[in-house]
């Protein structure tokens, strides 16, 4: 898509729903919303990049591959789970800390799990979508004669 609007829009769009993204994984502890919510919008915001600019650019735009994030995010989410074992308590059992770095904000397993969610999301949602948008991923090579369709 070759739009300008879009193209300046998304601009300033897309820091501002990444902040969102992240204030809907923060928010999730204690109300509807979280890591899936955010990650979905965290994905969203690469989405309106990847539809002003192309999938390439999106791509060098990311930190890394959305398969890394996925991954990242697969492990994050269950060495989240890991701790409680350790000290006799059932597996993925919330552990909190008195820690609060952003008001409102508890610091515990259940934030590192929710951190796990958005990254799998995110990642896994943009797999499938810059995966459909370079589809196909190469020309079919020229045959010899040329064919006249």
């Amino acid at each position: 898509m070759n739009s300008i609007i879009l193209r300046t829009a998304t601009t300033g769009l897309l820091p501002l729903l990444l902040l969102a993204s992240v204030v809907i994984l923060l928010r999730g502890h204690n109300e509807p919303g979280g890591g899936f919510v955010g990650g979905l919008t965290g994905a969203a915001a690469f989405l309106l990049h990847m539809l002003a600019y192309g999938p390439a650019r999106c791509r060098q735009l990311l930190p890394l591959g959305p398969e890394a994030i996925t991954a990242a995010g697969l492990a994050v989410a269950l060495l989240s789970g890991l701790p409680a074992p350790l000290i006799g308590q059932p597996l993925f059992a919330a552990l909190w800390t008195d820690a609060e770095p952003v008001p409102g904000v508890k610091v515990g397993t259940p934030l590192f799990f929710d951190i796990g969610v958005y990254l799998t999301v995110a990642g896994s949602v943009l797999w499938m979508i810059l995966s459909i948008a370079e589809w196909p991923r190469s020309e079919p090579a020229a045959t010899p004669g040329g064919d006249p369709r």
